[in-house]
């Protein structure tokens, strides 16, 4: 199967799962509006969220994909029994730890909620609450995870990428019984209750999806006696370090919530609103290409076929700028457009959508640089080299922390300090791990790509000028009734996209070798 139609898989897929999610911000913005309820809520959901994509999204899988792929060429019985003998220790190590953070879940969110949430007992009292209902998530995920991995080992994408929607599906059903209560606090808390409820319970049903679609392929993991086998001492050498190479992104999300402690209320929700924005892309782009091609480029190196996997890593890059550089542009000029016309409104007040759409616009300054981790990472990992990584992305952090601290106390940015610091953070990140691929003569950009890259950018900035012109006069639209603002949105999309397309021809980016190149099959 060709890069473009796996991503193509998995990207499609994913903007269905963004779109609901959305629907789901925009639903919580209205119900729950930021801070109080709202700021204690995505404190409780945003823990075992990032622990499943720290470690099971991000370490997991790039550590057990590559070996996942090596046993496969031992047989399906080697790699069956090789997934039994993960599935043994990683079960029992994910119930101890969820029932030691459900027991520490009130010393563990007093480390990470701001003044206001700690002083408001009742606040605080449902906050802990909710984040003990939820974090089973994290059990049901990391399973989840697992099976995801062996679909994507057998190119099967389409259910791992389709499985985050019941996710949204679910939140939407409490939401939407929220919206139909009388407003007050009593509702929103009751809406917070629910909505934890409702995360669990789609960990459970992501679960059960994904183990029907696995065994529809003929795969099946049995469950055994946990025992430390040699494999298994292999994969625990490699997913430690996976954790700070695949996840630097998530580790950044645990700094920011170290310091919204720090932060004025609703700072939280205001960002967890801008990053819906931002993960729209990223998603689609970003974890849709690191996912296409990890198998791919295991395959390639197991068999010492440099020029392929030279192939592969190149068209993934000129694929994720030909996506991401275009989008970055178009939000950081509309961000803001965007969030008055789809989130303001209810309890989301006009400075609550002000404050948000500034966040959009500093958070997509590093979108090429995060999706560019997820591109270059995997020449890293299908190498079982997870150390690498652990040191460019504890200078990346090293960086963002700075920044923080002096954005934060010296130039007093608040929590547009954290968008600025985290994108920063992140080309810091990507640079280091380009440069290291160059040193080591795993990878490097041909002239001719290099010179397609900067044909994107190119094409990008006219684009960006029209929307900055076409913002000017849609102003008054953005904030007015239901049909003046999807019609002012509707404008700026097609404003965007056809200049877009015509400098994008002018220039030469896309032309029908690139597509029959991206088309060419990966094996």
């Amino acid at each position: 199967m060709s890069l473009l139609k796996n991503v193509g898989t998995i990207g499609g897929l994913t903007a269905v799962s963004r779109i609901f999610g959305f629907a789901r911000d925009i639903m919580l913005a209205r119900v729950l509006g930021a801070g109080g309820v709202a700021d204690a809520w995505q404190l409780a959901f945003q823990l075992p969220n990032l622990f499943r994509r720290l470690f099971a999204e991000g370490a997991f899988a790039s550590a057990f994909v590559p070996l996942f792929n090596r046993h496969m060429t031992d047989g399906e019985s080697e790699a069956r029994r090789f997934a039994s003998e993960v599935l043994a220790i990683l079960l029992p190590i994910l119930v101890l730890f969820g029932g030691v953070m459900m027991l520490a879940m009130p010393w563990i969110l007093w480390l990470f909620a701001n003044a206001e949430i700690r002083a408001d007992e009742e606040i605080f009292g449902l906050a802990t609450t909710m984040g003990r209902i939820a974090f089973p998530y994290l059990l049901f995920m990391s399973l989840a995870t697992l099976t995801a991995a062996v679909l994507n080992s057998l190119s099967r994408f389409a259910a791992a990428a389709a499985a985050p929607i019941l996710l949204n599906i679910c939140l939407l059903v409490a939401l939407f019984w929220g919206a139909l209560q009388p407003e007050g606090e009593a509702t929103r808390q009751q809406v917070g209750f629910y909505l934890a409820i409702a995360v669990s319970v789609s960990g459970l049903l992501q679960l059960l999806w994904l183990r029907h679609w696995m065994r529809k392929a003929g795969f099946s993991i049995p469950l055994g006696r946990p025992r430390l086998t040699a494999r298994v001492k292999e994969m625990g050498v490699l997913i430690v370090p996976a954790v700070f190479g695949a996840g630097v992104y998530q580790i950044s999300r645990f700094i920011d919530l170290a310091f919204f402690r720090i932060l004025p209320d609703g700072s939280l929700t205001y960002m967890a609103m801008a990053d819906r924005w931002n993960q729209l892309p990223l998603g689609i782009i970003g974890i849709a290409l690191g996912t296409a091609i990890l198998p791919a480029l295991s395959r390639f190196i197991a068999r010492e076929e440099g020029d392929e996997a030279q192939r592969l890593q190149s068209n993934a890059i000129e694929l994720a700028m030909l996506l991401t550089v275009p989008a970055a542009v178009a939000l950081f000029v509309t961000g803001s457009a965007f969030v008055r016309v789809f989130m303001q409104g209810g309890e989301f007040t006009a400075d609550d959508a002000a404050t948000t759409g500034m966040l959009v616009s500093g958070l997509v300054i590093g979108l090429p640089a995060y999706v560019l981790v997820k591109v270059l990472t995997p020449n890293f990992f299908a190498r079982k080299d997870t150390r690498t990584p652990v040191i460019t992305a504890a200078i990346s952090l090293a960086v963002t922390v700075a920044l923080n601290l002096f954005f934060i106390f010296e130039l007093g940015l608040g929590v547009l300090s954290l968008a600025i610091a985290g994108a920063i953070g992140a080309w810091a990140n990507t640079t280091l791990l380009y440069a290291i691929l160059v040193k080591r003569g795993f990878f490097r950009l041909t002239g001719r790509v290099v010179g397609r890259l900067a044909r994107i950018t190119l094409a990008a900035v006219p684009m960006g000028i029209a929307l900055w012109f076409a913002m000017q006069y849609g102003d008054p639209y953005f904030s007015g009734s239901t049909a003046e603002r999807l019609l002012s949105i509707l404008a700026l999309v097609l404003i965007g996209a056809a200049s877009y397309a015509i400098f994008a021809v002018l220039l030469g980016v896309l032309d029908k070798e690139t597509v029959q190149r991206l088309r060419r099959r990966q094996a």
